[in-house]
């Protein structure tokens, strides 16, 4: 476990497991089996399980998984809003920091690499988009 400041980031994040890679390769099974070991709360890393209703294709966690551990940006916004990058990166330092404040470890757990790549080397300088 490094903190995110020896991988490139700022030294005001808290520490975290990055767990990262493809669908179906077992990432969700080995994140259930670390919160049964560690105080880790899930941070989800997927730009698809944000959105509400959007079940099917995402391997959104079943409903023991969510009791067995706690599971945050999941089902956060409505599939009209725009989520960027940039969005991510502001919940999931704040996330981040509630979960280290309260004494436990952020998991991030998830595929999409745009996201982790914010999240760990921050974003460019450039504008916003308009909508």
């Amino acid at each position: 476990m490094l903190p995110i400041s020896d991988a490139g980031g700022a030294p005001d994040r808290p520490p975290a497991i990055f767990l990262m890679g493809p669908t179906a390769s077992g990432k969700t099974d080995l994140a259930m089996a670390l919160c049964e070991r560690l105080p880790c709360d899930i941070i989800s890393v997927d730009s698809a399980m944000i959105y509400r209703g959007m079940n099917i294709g995402t391997a959104k966690p079943t409903n023991d998984e969510l009791a067995r551990a706690p599971h945050r940006l999941i089902d956060i916004c409505d599939p009209a809003e725009t989520y960027s990058a940039a969005d991510f990166r502001r919940d999931a330092l704040a996330e981040m920091t509630k979960i280290s404040r309260a004494g436990r470890i952020p998991l991030l757990v998830g595929g999409t690499m745009m996201y982790f790549k914010a999240l760990l080397h921050g974003m460019s300088g450039l504008p916003a988009a308009s909508p």
